[in-house]
This record gives C-alpha cells, sequence and structure tokens, in this order.
C-alpha cells in the first residue's frame, strides 16, 4: 500500500506545479537577469582623406604695443598726483604737479631781462648808423639780447614742466612717487609708467629647424604655403580669444644660443582683456596639405606599442588599429600612417568599447566635433 501512495502523493505535486506555472508557453513580460544587454552606442566618424591647414601651437608672451615713462623734468617737491592710479590716461594729460613757485619767479626774471636786453638792442641801432657806438659794442648788445633771449625760453619749458604730462594715451601704473617727495635730483626721476594696451603684442619663437623642414616641404611641393595669414590666441585653459590677431615681426635670423627664430603678431585688445606679461599659446597656420586624414586628438590612444585608435569593422565589432600622428591642424590630429580612409573612428564612448565586442555606431555630428571631412574645416578656418 505504501507504494502507490508515494505514487499517487508524486503525480499531485507534479500537477500543482504545473498549475502553478500559469502557461508556461507565454513569453515572459520582460528580460529576465540572464538576457542579453543590447549593444552600447558610440559615436564615430567615417575618415575621408582631404585638404587641412596645418597649424602650429607655440608658447608667448604678451607686451604693450608702447610703454612711456613718465619723469620728472625739472627738480622740486610733488604737490600733487593727478591721476587715478590703473586708469585710462590720454596724451596730454595732466599727471603730477611739482611746486612751480621758484620757476615761476625764475620766468618773470628771464621776462624781465630779456625785455631790457630788446631795448639796448633798439637804442644801438641808431647810434650805429650816426657811428656813435662801434660794430663791436652793437654785437655784443645784440648776443646779450639772444642769450635773454634762450634763458627765457628754458624758464618758460621749466615752468611748463611742473605740471608733467602724459606723453603717450593707454593705461597708467601704479605712482612710483608720492605727495611730498623730492624729485630730479641729479637725474630724472620715474614718476608713473603708461602702456598702450589696444593694440598689443604677443612675442613668441618657432624652433629653425622646424622652419626650414617646413620651407624645404613647400619647396619640393609637398606642401602649399598658407593662404590665411590669422592666428589664434588660447588661453592657459585651452579656451580661444574670441578676435583673431596677424603676424606683425619675424626676425630674419636665427638666435645662435636657442636655435629659434623670434616672431610677433598684434591682437586688439578693445576690452582689455588681453594684459602685458600674461603667458598664451599662438596658433598660426603653417601651409595647407593635400590628400591628409585629419581626427580628433581624444580619438588617438597611447598605449606601450604607441598610438591607436578604436575602429569599428565589420559586424560592428570593435579592433584597435595602430597610427602614427604628424603635424596638427588646430585641434586635430594629422594621421601620418595607419587610415587610409573609409573607417569607422571612434570618438566619444571609447569606455565602452572593448576590443572585440559588439557597438552600435552612431555617425557624429560634424557641429559637435572634427568634420570628418577635412576640407570642410579648412574651409572654414578661411
Amino acid at each position: 500500500m505504501t507504494t502507490p501512495i508515494k505514487l499517487i502523493i508524486s503525480i499531485l505535486l507534479l500537477t500543482a506545479a504545473l498549475a502553478g506555472c500559469g502557461g508556461g508557453d507565454k513569453p515572459s513580460a520582460g528580460p529576465g537577469p540572464g538576457a542579453a544587454m543590447p549593444p552600447p552606442e558610440v559615436d564615430v566618424i567615417t575618415v575621408v582623406p582631404g585638404r587641412a591647414t596645418l597649424t602650429q601651437d607655440l608658447p608667448g608672451r604678451l607686451q604693450a604695443y608702447r610703454t612711456a615713462q613718465v619723469r620728472a623734468r625739472v627738480e622740486g617737491v610733488v604737490e600733487k598726483r593727478l591721476f587715478q592710479e590703473g586708469s585710462d590716461v590720454h596724451a596730454g594729460d595732466s599727471l603730477f604737479l611739482i611746486a612751480p613757485r621758484i620757476y615761476r619767479t625764475a620766468a618773470a626774471s628771464a621776462k624781465a631781462d630779456l625785455a631790457i636786453a630788446r631795448q639796448n638792442v633798439d637804442r644801438y641801432k641808431p647810434l650805429l648808423e650816426i657811428k656813435a657806438v662801434s660794430q663791436q659794442e652793437f654785437d655784443l648788445t645784440e648776443a646779450k639780447a639772444k642769450q635773454a633771449e634762450a634763458a627765457m625760453s628754458r624758464a618758460t619749458d621749466d615752468l611748463e614742466n611742473t605740471t608733467v604730462p602724459a606723453a603717450i594715451s593707454g593705461r597708467i601704473g601704479r605712482a612710483m612717487v608720492t605727495e611730498g617727495a623730492l624729485v630730479g635730483k641729479g637725474d630724472a626721476t620715474l614718476l608713473a609708467t603708461i602702456e598702450q594696451l589696444d593694440p598689443i603684442y604677443v612675442n613668441f619663437t618657432e624652433s629653425g629647424s622646424d622652419l626650414l623642414r617646413l620651407r624645404q616641404s613647400v619647396k619640393m611641393g609637398k606642401l602649399k604655403r598658407a593662404e590665411s595669414a590669422k592666428v589664434e590666441l588660447l588661453f592657459e585653459d585651452g579656451s580661444v580669444y574670441p578676435q583673431p590677431g596677424k603676424i606683425f615681426f619675424t626676425d630674419m635670423a636665427v638666435d645662435p644660443g636657442t636655435g629659434s627664430v623670434s616672431l610677433r603678431a598684434e591682437f586688439p585688445n578693445s576690452k582689455h582683456e588681453l594684459l602685458p606679461g600674461m603667458f598664451v599659446r599662438i596658433r598660426f597656420p603653417e601651409a595647407d596639405a593635400a590628400n591628409v586624414i585629419r581626427i580628433p586628438q581624444r580619438a588617438v590612444q597611447a598605449g606601450t606599442q604607441g598610438q591607436f585608435v578604436m575602429v569599428v569593422g565589420a559586424e560592428d565589432k570593435v579592433n584597435p588599429m595602430f597610427v602614427k600622428t604628424g603635424d596638427m591642424a588646430g585641434e586635430d590630429f594629422i594621421i601620418a600612417e595607419g587610415l587610409k580612409g573609409g573607417e569607422r573612428v571612434i570618438v566619444n564612448g571609447l569606455q565602452k568599447a572593448r576590443p572585440g565586442t559588439v557597438v552600435k555606431p552612431v555617425l557624429l555630428n560634424t557641429s559637435d566635433a572634427a568634420p570628418a571631412s577635412p576640407d570642410a574645416k579648412s574651409a572654414d578656418k578661411k
């Protein structure tokens, strides 16, 4: 009796289990824990050979367009400072007042001496005609009058120089002296400095060997000289100054000590955002190249075996491809070796792209990153 009872109980338990499943043939409402995840999306560009303007980023330092030192031209005590430190001044503005009393007295005395000397000349002229005085006496009287004129001119200049003017328009720095200071004792005391900041210069250098290599490439026809003469200024945080500049000066000789050539660029600076002494980077066009491949810097990675990019190949599988970068084109790398064109290079989402994995490639919008076609960006830069 025991065996049949156990068999019946087993059949009942199996039936209850099947009933509890509620129809095992129906599809599941959602993916279970073991269901396969969809492939991750990555942004790609399809590289296309084209034209590009080769650029170079070089460190530079800002320098005022013009600098004028305000110095005392006469000796005396400073009575007043007539400007606000750090303000903009115009050429001819009065900046300091040096005690003028002694110079005013000296000018009045020189004026009186000149009047007497001229009277003597006027008195001696008719006497010379009737030979009442000799030619020598008249010449001596006339010479004294000229000396009095020179003394009067010096006294007038000294009186005018008690009011120290601005030689140029620009921004004036801090005052080097205060009221009550004795200036001009034996030398022309420095009172302040004025700097013209609009426009403003950027001084930088380029390697002489790089310049020679570029000229040889142009001479051999590998490159063309860049048509655009505009340069860009980049701040330390990588942001670009909104107004372009132009190359203003190029030294014709290589410095034997550094092996570099000195260059100077000029930038508009109406808002005075650029200040002398600031360190910046200059990006300027060197040459135009044809049939080159360029990709964003962030697409290039570095490993123990060198530089490489992640490429989406057949069946949307990710594969690494070793490359060699060359010159720069703005913020993009020029690929010297490794890519031939047509490859789908991953730009964003590299952390999701492992070699051999399947991804979902999404063509990157050219307005969000470097364009797939180098021609487009080259045209924009011009």
